[in-house]
């Protein structure tokens, strides 16, 4: 069986560690810094035999040349000649077979527009989805637009509900704030706020969550909804799904 285990860094970062069983040969997503990495492993007496990469930015690739020397993992991450040490570049539709797992690549640009998701459909199903789906929100558009973003995030919606959600921030609690003022009727958001403080107040993480659980609390899987969309209104265009989901999105950048 698979196991995920978070592993925090900097200030809200998670790089997700992935084992099968009790095998020593593990695997890492979006490695941002390498000594808690490193001191994870040592602790288990594991070994990094690859690494997932979802997309650019430092704090999700800036521990890769130390766990190179270290380790000399195969590295997997999208086409993009800035990130070095990528040993197998991939894109949308291609599959990749680790810990007994074959994973999907999909390609989902919009924080960035080299960015990239793996999802696996074992039991339970996982989606590993970097800085694009957060629990009750998505990503900022650094480089993509809200039409790719919007695209993106309805690529996730068709999958099945019980895939777990891995991203890479702590960012649960924000989010939900911003979601109770963007969807104030929904009982589930508030329901959700209420059990994300307990669990932040005990220092325990609010991933991953689930497809079902997103679809329920993320106003930005919601802007089909007439109580988003009434909402909104008071910020900006609501006239389609997607004028509702780019005004969700300047609003949340400035909340």
């Amino acid at each position: 069986m698979l196991s995920v285990t978070p592993i925090p860094a900097f200030h809200d970062n998670y790089i997700w560690m992935l084992r099968q069983d009790s095998q020593r040969e593990v695997c890492v997503v979006d490695p941002g810094d390498a000594a808690p990495v490193i001191a994870a492993l040592d602790a288990e007496n594991l070994t990094l035999a690859s690494v997932l990469i979802t997309h650019h930015h430092a704090d999700h690739t800036g521990g890769l040349p130390e766990l190179v020397e270290r380790y000399a993992p195969h590295v997997i991450g999208p086409h993009n000649s800035e990130i070095a040490n990528i040993d197998q570049h991939v894109g949308d539709g291609d599959d990749i077979r680790m810990l007994g797992r074959l994973f999907e690549v999909i390609e989902v640009p919009g924080h960035t527009l080299d960015h990239i998701a793996f999802f696996t459909r074992g039991i339970p199903a996982m989606l590993f989805c970097g800085d694009t789906l957060f629990s009750a929100g998505c990503g900022r558009l650094f480089e993509g637009s809200p039409e790719q973003m919007h695209s993106a995030l309805s690529r996730f919606t068709a999958l099945p509900d019980d895939t777990l959600v891995f991203a890479a921030h702590e960012y649960t609690l924000s989010n939900l704030e911003f979601a109770s003022a963007a969807d104030p009727k929904n009982k589930d958001v508030q329901h959700a706020l209420a059990e994300c403080r307990r669990m932040r107040k005990l220092n325990r993480p609010t991933l991953p969550s689930s497809m079902e659980r997103e679809r329920r609390i993320n106003p930005f899987l919601r802007c089909h909804l007439a109580d988003v969309q009434q909402t909104a209104s008071a910020q900006g265009d609501t006239s389609s799904e997607l004028a509702t989901f780019a005004t969700l999105r300047t609003w949340k950048d400035s909340f």
